[in-house]
């Protein structure tokens, strides 16, 4: 692992080649989306600007107050079993939110992101959907570090509280190139390096398609250690494949182009078989509604976020 001169992030590996025509390009490109999403977070619900963003992630960003007597309709997971046993009833921790939360964002850059059927690719759509997360924890002052895993190494631009800071990794992570060498291996998120770069009881939110992930062995470690949240990001045709007939497609994991009979009984099976076992390995990650979001490439994905951000905030037990 080595840091970059100038200031860059810290990264695995090695850099990718850079084509400066190419980056001059996503540069523009990125630039005109950070505008857009900064507009599009002022524009997004009231509560969400003032303080519902960071209600919605209870008992993180929270600190101890006091230990209370526990009534019908506090959340169970406050009770303090050792006062209980002392008291011979059941008594909880109240907790008062602190002044700013820690959040990492995980964006798990897999090639199989690449694919995209309504104009926009998933991997267009993951950046989006972290770089709303980022501009909106930058409003509120959080501090905010950005884990981008990719095939053959990673990048971590660390925590940082300020909004200059914030969107200038912001800006990193949206100019970083994709996948334009095939094939490519899927990538190893750093588990060691996701646990040094956010504090316990910070809030970790984890991007990506989740195409063939399985739970990470430490998975009880890191929901006990993090509030952990799933944005999974979606194309129509992974849930339904269009009876199209015989269509040449890119598979973005080789790099190669295939014909695919839309039509066959025996592929639409398989791909029904894949979006079972895909849902299946999805809710063992996070079997609860309130840690999972799931974003559609053919749908708005700052509104998505934040109508889940509110129901969040809306489900969440009052202390």
């Amino acid at each position: 692992m080595h840091r970059d001169p100038g200031g860059g992030p810290s990264a695995g590996i090695k850099r990718p080649f850079v084509d400066s025509s190419k980056d001059l390009s996503r540069i523009v490109a990125a630039c005109g989306l950070l505008r857009r999403l900064e507009w599009r977070v002022r524009r997004s619900s009231r509560s969400l600007l003032e303080g519902g963003y960071r209600s919605a992630f209870r008992g993180k960003g929270m600190e101890f107050e006091q230990v209370v007597r526990y009534e019908f309709g506090d959340d169970v997971r406050d009770i303090d079993w050792n006062v209980t046993a002392r008291k011979g009833e059941p008594y909880r921790k109240k907790f008062v939110e602190e002044r700013e939360l820690s959040v990492l964002l995980l964006v798990e850059d897999s090639p199989s992101l690449c694919f995209g059927s309504e104009g926009k690719t998933k991997r267009e759509a993951a950046l989006e959907a972290a770089g709303f997360l980022a501009v909106l924890s930058a409003d509120n002052r959080d501090r905010v570090a950005i884990l981008r895993v990719y095939s053959g190494g990673y990048a971590l631009y660390p925590s940082k509280r300020q909004r200059r800071g914030i969107l200038g990794s912001l800006l990193q992570l949206l100019t970083s190139r994709p996948p334009e060498r095939w094939p490519l291996p899927e990538p190893e998120i750093p588990w060691r390096v996701v646990h040094s770069a956010l504090v316990r009881g910070g809030v970790l939110v984890w991007l990506g398609d989740f195409a063939g992930e399985t739970k990470p062995a430490d998975w009880a470690g890191l929901r006990s250690r993090f509030e952990l949240v799933g944005i999974r990001i979606d194309d129509p045709w992974e849930r339904r494949l269009p009876e199209m007939g015989v269509v040449d497609v890119l598979d973005p994991t080789s790099g190669e182009f295939l014909s695919l009979d839309t039509s066959s009984r025996g592929v639409r099976r398989r791909q029904e078989e894949w979006v079972r076992e895909r849902e299946q390995r999805w809710k063992e990650l996070f079997p609860s509604a309130r840690s999972a979001c799931v974003l559609s490439t053919d749908q708005p994905i700052a509104s998505g976020l934040a109508q889940f951000l509110l129901a969040r905030r809306r489900e969440m037990p009052v202390a």
